[in-house]
């Protein structure tokens, strides 16, 4: 878990990031787990927006996807979110 330190830090890093991810009208799937995971061991924080055409709420999704992939949700905000998971790398240098 997080501890509020470290979720300051990374909200502050995912300003200047660009949603990798974007959920729309087909919602949640196996194929966008997929991608989100690849993306979280590459990138280690990974912002997501959703769509006005997506069928979910931004907080809905952000639970799903972040206990699909064993991440945390860093921030949600509007309807964008952020999640984080260390990568095996651990590139952002963040203490347990």
């Amino acid at each position: 878990m997080l501890s509020n330190e470290n979720k300051k830090y990374l909200r502050k890093l995912s300003q200047d990031y660009r949603a990798l991810i974007q959920i729309g009208k087909d919602g949640l799937s196996e194929n966008l787990y997929n991608t989100l995971d690849d993306s979280l061991e590459a990138h280690e924080l990974v912002k997501c927006k959703l769509l006005k055409t997506s069928p979910i709420e931004t907080r809905e999704a952000a639970i799903e996807c972040a206990g699909a992939t064993g991440s945390e949700i860093v921030h949600i905000i509007g309807h964008t979110f952020v999640l984080y998971r260390r990568s095996k790398e651990n590139k952002l240098g963040l203490k347990k």
